[in-house]
C-alpha cells in the first residue's frame, strides 16, 4: 500500500538570503515561502526544498543537536535532482558560486549526472535519466 506523504528536505545554511538567491537562480524558481527562518521551494507536488539558517535549527533543538556551523563546508547532504538538461543546471550553479566536483558524464547507474557544492558545502547533483 502506497502512503501519501509530502517530503520536506531542509538544508541548514549559513546565510538564508544568499542561499535563497542561489537556489532561486539555479532552479529558476521563486520561493513558495520566504520568511525569516525558512525559505521553501516547491520542487514537485509532494517535494519541498527548505533552507533554514544554522542558528535557527540550533535555537529550535538546543544543545541536543551538534552545532551545524561547526561542519560548515563539510558535505552533510546531497540533493540529487533529475532535470531535463543537467548541463544547463550544472553550469548555472557554477555561475552562481557553486564549486565544481564532477562535470556531467554518464554514470555507472545509467544517468548522466554532474556534481558541485552549493554555497554551504552541500553536494548538489543534476542528472538526466539514462
Amino acid at each position: 500500500m502506497m502512503v501519501s506523504m509530502i517530503t520536506h528536505t531542509i538544508l541548514y545554511v549559513q546565510d538564508q538570503q544568499k542561499s535563497t538567491d542561489f537556489y532561486s537562480s539555479v532552479l529558476a524558481l521563486q520561493p513558495s515561502l520566504n520568511v525569516p527562518g525558512m525559505t521553501e521551494f516547491q520542487l514537485a507536488a509532494n517535494c519541498i526544498l527548505g533552507l533554514m539558517p544554522e542558528t535557527g535549527i540550533k535555537k529550535l533543538l538546543g544543545s541536543a543537536l551538534p552545532d551545524p556551523s561547526s561542519a560548515h563546508g563539510i558535505p552533510r547532504a546531497e540533493m540529487y535532482l533529475v532535470v531535463d538538461d543537467c548541463r544547463t543546471y550544472y553550469l548555472r550553479a557554477l555561475g552562481h558560486g557553486a564549486r565544481p566536483l564532477s562535470e556531467p558524464i554518464k554514470r555507472d547507474w545509467g544517468d548522466v549526472a554532474g556534481y558541485c557544492l552549493d554555497l554551504d558545502g552541500h553536494v548538489l547533483a543534476f542528472a538526466e535519466r539514462g
